[in-house]
């Protein structure tokens, strides 16, 4: 693709259907193994705005376009890229922006669909490089810009490498309901002024993030399991069939290795939904998440917690053939089912200037679990000045995998995550940085392909593997 600012409208000329899971966008690809590529990432641009705005991703009210209206007369938003059910589709080089949510499954900037909500892999094989996505148009949640970069139903081989996304009101990163078949490689990213830098719903077996970072989002990175959307749970790190990572040596092929996750203290984003109770000035979250492995990161910088193992608690309606108790929650009143973060390690990470808020348990890392008999989390060799909550974590669960005897409910650690998500009133004297007005942040300076005509055929733009 040529440099140019593409107002694509395959949406508002075939509008879809009320069940349309996503499947319609400005840029729909239903065919596989076909390769887009601009020839510059920052001025081959997909833009979500009106073919006839001021500028480039413009934020101004009258440049947006809020897409088809439903049968209630309500827009349903719009999808920037949407790779619909199409194998093996690389997306490289270019900026998306300014899509915007509505009542649709809108608000995407860029996304390998596999079927969202059918439960099944519908898409297998995916490679996005050299990639923005971003939103400079902030109204209300209800149609603010979603999620970044986004994955769902798609299995691997998947890869993304030099990706940035900002301004979402979700994740800018997105990887979810892949189950234990996602096949993951995510580098050399870029995530801030999100709600969550990252999010990733159910999604398990082999995932490798890093070399990346996170920074001044309200949540660095949060991975969970839920049962009340993105199935089927759980979110389980596992390796497939009972196989051993390369990189672990154990059964663990979730990996979160060689990042740096700072300064994530951030409410002034859009936040919205489930991602809006990411706890502000977290490095990381694992909320329900299961047999994780952190390792080789640097946490800096973030308020509250450096990282944090969770519960997630889940009010929604369970989707079909799910039950609480079959993916090993529990109810407890006021929170639905309670689903506890386990078997998950965190290993030789180190943390610097962490839980700056100064209120009580605030530090480097910590976990809450509430039911008896699960796998235990693991806590060894992690270099923590701001200590951890349980004080004895690094000891008492220096082992990962037996089960262990009792919950771990840290009173101070378990009313402060209430506090600071909103989940609880706060005890007198604690403090949480709260939103005053969203704020949209401009792009920096992100670099482009080297060489956007390698392993091209020669056309207007390349000639025998170089520009023209």
């Amino acid at each position: 693709m040529a440099p140019g600012d593409y107002h694509e409208t395959n949406d508002l000329s075939h509008p879809p259907l009320a069940d349309d899971h996503g499947r319609f966008a400005g840029v729909l690809v239903t065919t596989p193994n076909l390769h887009i590529r601009g020839m510059d990432r920052s001025s081959v641009i997909i833009d979500g705005t009106n073919q006839h705005a001021s500028g480039a991703c413009s934020s101004n009210p009258p440049d947006q376009n809020f897409g088809t209206t439903n049968s209630s007369g309500q827009p349903i938003g719009r999808n920037g890229i949407v790779v619909w059910k199409a194998n093996n589709v690389s997306i490289e080089n270019l900026t998306a922006c300014n899509f915007l949510g509505g009542s649709g499954d809108a608000g995407n900037e860029i996304w390998w669909n596999g079927g969202a909500d059918s439960a099944k892999i519908g898409l297998s094989g995916y490679t996005g490089r050299y990639l923005t996505a971003t939103s400079t148009f902030f109204a209300t949640e209800s149609n603010a810009a979603k999620y970044g970069i986004f994955s769902s139903d798609a299995r691997g081989v998947g890869l993304w490498d030099q990706v940035y996304a900002s301004n979402m009101n979700d994740s800018g990163l997105y990887v979810g309901a892949c189950i234990q078949e996602c096949g993951m490689t995510i580098q050399h990213a870029w995530m801030q002024y999100s709600a969550l830098g990252y999010s990733g719903t159910n999604s398990g077996g082999a995932i490798v993030i890093r070399n990346s970072e996170f920074d001044h989002n309200q949540d660095g990175f949060d991975t969970n399991t839920q049962i009340a959307g993105d199935p089927p749970a759980p979110q389980d790190g596992r390796c497939p069939n009972g196989g051993t990572s390369p990189i672990t040596h154990t059964h663990s092929c979730w990996v979160f290795m060689n990042n740096y996750v700072h300064d994530n203290n951030n409410p002034n984003v859009p936040a919205s939904g489930n991602a809006s109770l990411g706890p502000v000035g977290t490095g990381m979250t694992i909320a329900g998440g299961r047999f994780d492995t952190i390792m080789n990161n640097v946490f800096e910088n973030n308020g509250a917690w450096g990282m944090l193992m969770l519960p997630f608690p889940d009010s929604g309606t369970p989707e079909p053939g799910t039950t609480c108790e079959g993916e090993g929650g529990v109810q407890v009143p006021g929170f639905g089912c309670v689903l506890d973060a386990r078997g998950n390690a965190l290993i030789h990470n180190t943390f610097r200037h962490n839980g700056s808020f100064g209120n009580p348990s605030n530090g480097d890392f910590g976990e809450l679990v509430i039911a008896p008999g699960l796998e235990q989390n693991c806590f060894r060799e992690n270099v923590s000045p701001d200590g951890s909550t349980p004080s004895d974590l690094q000891i008492s669960h220096r082992l990962c995998g037996p089960n262990s005897v009792a919950p771990d409910l840290d009173p101070n650690l378990f009313s402060e995550v209430l506090c600071n998500t909103g989940f609880g009133s706060c005890n007198p004297g604690s403090v949480y940085p709260r939103q005053t007005q969203v704020v949209m942040h401009p792009l920096p300076k992100l670099p482009t392909m080297p060489n956007p005509c390698a392993d091209v055929p020669n056309n207007t733009w390349c000639h025998n593997g170089q520009v023209a």
